[in-house]
Parts: C-alpha cells; structure tokens; sequence
C-alpha cells in the first residue's frame, strides 16, 4: 500500500531542468524549487548546449532558464526547444525587467516570464501553474506593464474620451439594443417594467442626440460602449 501511495505521488512530479551559468545561483533556485514535494530537479546546464544535451531522456517536463548564457543563451534555448521538444514547457527566470525581454520570450514560444527577485511562494506556484499548461508573468512585471500601459498616450488615445455620465443599467440597455431585444424583451430579461426600459432608452436617445435605435447603436460603437 506504501509503495503504492509513493510511485503515486512520483507520478505527480515536476521534472525540471535549470539552466544557469552562475553556479551560486543555481543552487540557491534549485534548493528553492526542490523545497517542494512535487518538484524534482533532474539536471543542471550552464548554458543552452547543455541542457539540449539532457532533453533526450523524455522526462523533463519543464527548463527553468536564465536569459545572459555562454554559447547558447535562454532565447535561443527556447527556440530550440520548442522546436524540437514543444511539449517541454519553458520558463525564462532573468535580471531583465524590460518589456522587449519579455515579449521576445512570449513571442518565441515562452510559458513563463520571471524576475531573479522572486519570492520562492511565487517561484514555486509560478512552475506549477505552467506545467497546468497556462502562461505565467511574474507579479512585479505584470503591475510594472500595466503602469506602462496606463502611461502610454498611444493607449489613452484608444479610450474614448466620452463625457457623458452614462449608469449602468444604461449601458447593460444600450447591449441589449444593439442586440435587437425588443422593450418587451428586455423587460422580461431584466425584470424590470416595459416603462422603465423605455424611460432609459428614451434617456440614452436624448443623452446621445440621437434620433432613433439605429444612430444610437452606432454611437456605441464608434464610442466603444457595445462589446
């Protein structure tokens, strides 16, 4: 019963090989991600050659790589990999929190992106939610883009720039329009009374200035406000 409890358990393990020039630094990231029961780290490279070596066994499941490598560095490693072995999943582990790094890993095929300043809780949840078969970015990338983002004038140009004071039950109503629910339809929908849906669809015509459903449709368009 032990016995089988155990190649249970094995079966559930995360094979990993991590690929780091610095010997100190991969020692501390594999004590890290081996503080875990159900992580195992199979082998070790300190650069892309390397650890293409060790891909031949067929169970790694996943390459923890640093980005700055001797010979072969980590994006060529992923293009490699995922070339050749595109079930291994690859997770770039770097110094660089530039957004180039980190859409040039996506891009290549990348499953996770993450900073060397990781706390081992995000580590370790970071390799298991990828060996799920989801892409991970790292908390303190995905705020620092998402402050880009929000900064950027090319990004505010695309939100309408709309003054009016729309409610929500407004918007929900201006959806159902453009969806082509009559008032009696969308009174059922909503449980609200067939004059309630007219009194807000007859305050989004005078809000708009538009003259029927059809220009207040498009408005909600051109405006963003229909998905």
């Amino acid at each position: 019963m032990e016995q089988s409890t155990r190649s249970k358990h094995r079966g559930r393990m995360i094979n990993i090989i991590l690929a780091e020039d610095h010997n100190i630094v991969r020692n501390g990231i594999k004590l890290l991600l081996e503080s875990d029961e159900q992580i195992r780290v199979l082998g070790e490279g300190v650069n892309g050659v390397e650890v293409m070596k060790l891909l031949s066994s067929g169970e790694v499941d996943m390459i923890v790589a640093d980005i700055n490598m001797p010979e072969m560095d980590g994006m060529q490693l992923l293009k490699e990999v995922k070339a050749k072995y595109p079930k291994i999943k690859v997770v770039m582990l770097s110094m660089h929190d530039h957004e180039k790094y980190v859409m040039e890993a996506f891009k290549n095929g990348g499953d996770g992106y993450l900073l060397k300043n990781i706390g081992a809780d995000e580590l370790i949840f970071a390799v298991k939610f990828v060996n799920q078969g989801r892409r991970y970015l790292c908390a303190e990338l995905t705020m620092s883009l998402m402050d880009t983002m929000l900064q950027s004038k090319q990004y505010l140009m695309a939100i309408p720039e709309n003054e009016i004071d729309f409610s929500l039950r407004e918007l929900e109503i201006l959806q159902l329009i453009a969806e082509g629910l009559t008032n009696l339809e969308m009174s059922e929908k909503l449980f609200l009374s067939k004059r309630t849906i007219e009194g807000h669809r007859q305050s989004l015509l005078d809000k708009t200035g538009s003259k029927n459903s059809a220009a207040l449709i498009r408005y909600g368009v051109i405006n963003g406000l229909i998905q």
